[in-house]
């Protein structure tokens, strides 16, 4: 089946701030969960790398637009840095973290590229994970006031809001499985934490729609379709605890104000002491929902200690990326469909898909990356089979704009259709960039 877009499609790549920006120290810019991570714990990163310079685009932006330009970009999305706006994580204002958002979304205007801001996309003020970071009640409150704090200044140009980036990653990557900020191993607060990021999700919407009007308001989750390892009874219920656990601790809170009734029994004696009902101020209205997707799920049952007596199949003769995620369009289009079926979103928004692969170096200016070309062609082609079908796919942004500081994978992990020099910081589009321009132009429908 070949790719077919409405014109209104919206073509863009996603970035976050840590990530790319470097300029850790520059211009009064506050410590960050991951400043902290990456410098207190180095042996968890590979290479024992950090995002104190990444991508430099602190300093590169205007060169980055230029790129976004010529490729033919629609929008972009980016993540602003908490601790460059609020050093303190509340309170005093950075007026020169502040400038540098607003000359990065002018220059995006000019050059009629949308900005797509992010609040949150990982990167706390370390001085509020000091005082308890997510686990602390007070985290809903600073977070609106961070949210109001930024759309007062950028609401008038800003043309999608983000409230939180995968928030299923912060809660429980962070929290239960320690390989995040703060690095913790506990259900119970990795439950917490998930309730205080829906209750300030649901603190910033009407903050951002009151500042920002003219703008759509939105969150992005990572999403995993889940698949069960065999036709049996138990593996069909792995199934449907794993995607509670997955999908539904947060799709439910956001689209029905509550909590799924059938995990709240099961985790009965894993959840903090919250007030679960409060969960129906998440609920606050969305323009759209951001679906990040790299992988499904295949499941089988196992017996455990923990509730979801779940184990994840590999699929030992699938293509995978170097990540080892199998490539399974397929679950992107089953996702997509089973979110308009359940859930009926106004829109839906691609806010990150993509692949990191062993590109090899630039050779005659250009990197030759052709699994990844393929990779974006057959997931492209499952967003316009779920748009067949009804699906309200407003957009797509490509992940990533740049190669960049891949969280605890370092620099070894290249997910960019833009090569980065680990040295000089030189741009070099990869192929993959060329025929992502192509399809945006139209020319590349297979």
């Amino acid at each position: 089946m070949g790719m077919s877009f409405p014109d209104s499609f919206l073509w863009g790549a996603a970035t976050s701030s840590y990530q790319i920006e470097g300029a850790v120290q520059e211009d009064g810019r506050g410590e960050s969960v991951w400043d902290r991570f990456c410098h207190t714990l180095p042996h968890k990163i590979a290479g024992q790398d950090t995002g104190d310079i990444a991508c430099d685009h602190y300093h590169r932006y205007r060169e980055d637009v230029a790129l976004m330009r010529e490729l033919g970009l629609r929008a972009y999305r980016f993540s602003i840095a908490w601790p460059r706006i609020l050093p303190e994580g509340i309170g005093r204002l950075n007026p020169a973290g502040l400038s540098f958002y607003e000359r990065l979304v002018d220059e995006l205007l000019q050059t009629n590229i949308k900005p797509f801001a992010t609040l949150y996309h990982w990167d706390l003020p370390q001085v509020l994970q000091d005082r308890g970071g997510w686990l602390n009640p007070a985290s809903v409150e600073w977070f609106a006031e961070y949210a109001d704090r930024v759309s007062r200044q950028l609401g008038d140009r800003v043309c999608g809001w983000i409230t939180h980036n995968e928030p299923w990653i912060v809660a429980f990557v962070g929290h239960f499985y320690g390989s995040h900020p703060p690095g913790l191993t506990d259900l119970k607060a990795a439950y917490q934490a998930a309730h205080h990021l829906l209750l300030a999700h649901g603190a910033a919407v009407p903050i951002l729609r009151r500042n920002a009007p003219r703008a759509e308001v939105g969150i992005s989750l990572n999403l995993n379709p889940i698949y069960p390892a065999s036709d049996s009874l138990e593996d069909q219920e792995a199934v449907r605890r794993q995607d509670d656990f997955l999908n539904r601790w947060f799709l439910d809170p956001l689209f029905k104000g509550a909590y799924p009734d059938d995990m709240v029994t099961l985790l009965q004696e894993w959840l903090p002491r919250i007030n679960l009902t409060d969960v129906q101020t998440a609920a606050a209205p969305l323009d759209f929902l951001g679906v990040n997707y790299y992988i499904r799920n295949v499941v089988a049952f196992e017996e455990s200690e923990l509730p979801l007596q779940v184990r994840h199949v590999p699929q030992e003769h699938a293509a995978a990326t170097a990540m080892g995620w199998e490539i399974f369009p397929q679950g992107l289009t089953d996702l997509l469909v089973r979110l308009k079926q359940e859930y009926a979103p106004a829109a839906i928004y691609i806010t990150e898909n993509g692949a990191a692969f062993d590109d090899p170096l630039p050779q005659n200016g250009v990197v030759e990356d052709p699994q990844r070309i393929a990779f974006l062609e057959v997931h492209l082609t499952a967003v316009a089979k779920a748009l067949a079908q009804g699906v309200p796919v407003k957009g797509y942004f490509v992940w990533s704009l740049t190669d960049n500081f891949e969280w605890t994978h370092g620099y070894e992990k290249r997910f960019g259709i833009v090569y980065v020099d680990p040295l000089t910081r030189d741009r070099v589009p990869k192929r993959s960039a060329h025929f992502y321009r192509q399809v945006i132009t139209g020319s590349a429908v297979p």
